[in-house]
């Protein structure tokens, strides 16, 4: 089990200690680096060699000091010497090296002081030896308590995706396909972030890879094969002679190695590719970005545009506050003068579910997910006020089994699944950098529960465990088609929902979703909110849809965004014209609607009295399609279109 952060930090002030008056390189460099690795309780000779032989960029040969492939290049010196002449050195051995050797950070370090540097971010950090235990933070890629940032993107979401891709094609190419394909790619997945988050011993997948499989990839398919074995056997149950490297991969569970799978089949090239993939930090990735980026490899013509087709973590804060995480954060400041009050809305938010009933790769569970731990580490914060070397595996209530997705497509489902346990892990890291022990749930006991159904003819509800229960809130991005570009099976789906409603014939796609909500909410307080394109609160569809969902579902508008651009923030991104719509039976005492002045701009709030179907603050009146003139005039046999 890896440290806590209190035992790496009480080791660091001990090695500090220990070596506060060496200063020959050539006398104890390897005992110091052993020592060092020893802070962060890694074994040093499990993921680093001394002395690895190169030729330089000068075309000499040279020894690199210390080398953590794909990882560290540590550069050791003497007592007083340069830093910036030693860091120039480490640099010149990267020609010798095979991209998946390159590293991500290079250490320059003369036993008294400590220089590093993030090759990915650009930054450097020097320190003295005697601060080493205040500066653990800036080593989180050997520790696992790696500080995570959310971005709206990041480059490396889209290298990792596009490695991914490579190896894909190349299966593919092999004649390893479908079901098949997708689920060996989502494994692969798992093990590539676990290996680098701290589910696996740190490095222990990539290492087993370059030393227990040979370099022309013959043997690769098979060492994986066993690897997925032995993530699904418990401990207790593995062969007596297993072989130990084998024997150090953790016992999953989670079903998600259950399935047995034909073997794969590499070469030279390939195992690469894997390699190539290894050798990105994995624990930098966001499951809720990658996992769209993940599911394009899969189409050549979206990889081509690879970064437009994933929804940014800010547009789906415009849906997921209004609906529920702005009051969630509001009760928190109230209930927190009270110990009893803040332990009672814990317990409450910890049992909220929430459906996502179009969820692609989970991207809205993910965030939502994600804002709930975020939430739950200050109401512990606050519980748990003036404690040291807090034991918070029994404080964290919040899990993922109450989430749950309805995806079409198995692939994005297969995805959303996993990318729940990761964004899980990523979670109990920062729980355990906040209050300095350990925490990770393994093996995996609980899920969320996405399943592969068409939800416009599932019956949602019986996605649920047990009868009685019911969500709490409905959420999402469902598909966006129009009615002259629905495929033959959508207009099937939407004409067993629309059927009754005169006009249903002319309504978008995503209106089946809204008109199987306003059915499920009926006698319950589930609120419900999706993101659409901006013609169901225009035109002709605003009477057709609304008169419906207003008149007889008796779904009220609590909040609303106009129409904005959704897009991602990639090059070449994707955008369309869209609204967010909030309802429920039960209407808010304070109405919001978020104003855009252009499409491309920040919204700017206006408190409304009432919010009507065409997103203005105003009555419900509905403009309905008439076949005859309202006063005597002509009738017109043909309005004005591009056939004329």
């Amino acid at each position: 089990m890896p440290l806590s952060l209190n035992e790496i930090k009480q080791n660091a002030i001990g090695f500090s200690k220990e070596w506060e008056n060496e200063t020959s390189e050539n006398a104890e460099a390897k005992s110091f680096w052993d020592g060092f690795f020893d802070v962060f309780g890694i074994p040093r000779r499990r993921v680093a060699t001394f002395e690895t032989r190169i030729t330089k960029s000068d075309r000499k040969d040279g020894n690199i000091d210390l080398l953590w492939k794909g990882q560290l290049l540590v550069e050791h010196k003497s007592a007083g010497k340069d830093l910036d002449r030693a860091y120039q050195q480490a640099i010149d051995y990267f020609p010798g090296l095979e991209d998946h050797e390159l590293p991500k950070y290079i250490i320059v370090c003369n036993f008294q002081n400590f220089r590093l540097y993030d090759l990915e971010e650009g930054t450097q950090t020097e320190f003295h030896l005697k601060d080493l235990y205040k500066n653990i933070s800036h080593f989180g890629f050997i520790s696992g308590y790696e500080k995570k940032t959310f971005k709206d993107e990041d480059p490396v979401n889209i290298r990792a995706a596009e490695k991914m891709g490579k190896l894909h094609d190349r299966l593919k190419e092999a004649g390893y396909g479908g079901h098949q394909l997708e689920l060996y790619l989502v494994r692969l997945l798992f093990c590539l972030f676990a290996d680098d988050t701290s589910i696996f011993e740190r490095g222990i997948f990539q290492e087993y890879i370059e030393q227990k499989t040979n370099e022309d990839g013959s043997d690769l398919a098979p060492h994986i094969a066993a690897i997925f074995d032995t993530l699904d056997t418990p401990y207790e149950k593995r062969l007596k002679n297993i072989d130990e490297s084998l024997n150090a991969f953790p016992y999953v569970n989670g079903k998600l190695f259950e399935e047995r799978l034909n073997m794969a089949s590499f070469d030279r090239a390939m195992r690469k590719d894997l390699l190539d993939c290894c050798g990105l930090d994995w624990g930098k990735i966001s499951p809720a970005i990658f996992g769209s980026l993940f599911q394009s490899v899969m189409d050549p013509g979206k990889r081509r545009n690879l970064g437009a087709h994933y929804t940014s973590e800010k547009n789906i804060l415009k849906l997921i506050k209004p609906l529920f995480l702005d009051e969630l954060w509001d009760e928190f400041e109230k209930a927190k003068r009270s110990t009893n009050a803040l332990k009672d809305f814990h317990e409450r938010i910890s049992k909220l579910r929430f459906l996502d009933p179009a969820c692609g790769c989970g991207n809205f569970l993910i965030i939502t997910y994600r804002e709930l731990r975020l939430l739950e580490i200050e109401i512990i914060k606050v519980l748990q006020k003036d404690q040291i070397n807090t034991d918070v595996s029994n404080l964290i209530f919040i899990n993922v089994d109450k989430f749950y997705g309805i995806e079409i497509e198995e692939f994005p489902a297969q995805i959303a699944q996993v990318a729940m346990w990761l964004i899980d892990h990523q979670m109990n890291m920062k729980v355990s950098a906040e209050f300095g022990n350990y925490f990770k749930r393994l093996p995996l006991k609980k899920s969320a529960k996405i399943i592969n159904e068409n939800a416009l003819n599932y019956d949602w509800n019986n996605i649920l465990e047990n009868p009685g229960e019911q969500f709490d809130f409905i959420l999402g991005n469902p598909p966006f088609s129009g009615k002259q570009v629905q495929s033959v099976k959508q207009k099937e789906d939407m004409e067993v929902l629309t059927n009754r409603i005169t006009g249903g014939k002319l309504l978008d796609f995503v209106s089946g979703w809204y008109l199987k909500a306003a059915q499920l909410i009926q006698n319950t307080e589930i609120k419900v909110a999706f993101v659409s394109t901006n013609s169901i609160t225009q035109g002709e569809q605003v009477g057709i849809l609304w008169s419906e969902l207003i008149n007889k579902f008796n779904v009220k508008i609590n909040f609303a965004h106009r129409t904005f651009k959704w897009s991602n923030e990639a090059k070449g991104k994707a955008g369309v014209h869209v609204v967010i719509i909030g309802f429920s039976l039960i209407e808010n005492k304070e109405k919001i609607i978020f104003e855009y002045d252009t499409p491309n701009s920040e919204p700017h709030e206006i408190k409304a009295k009432f919010i009507n179907a065409y997103l203005v603050d105003g009555a419900n009146v509905f403009i309905l399609p008439r076949s005859k003139p309202i006063c005597d005039v002509q009738e017109i046999i043909r309005g004005s279109e591009t056939t004329d």
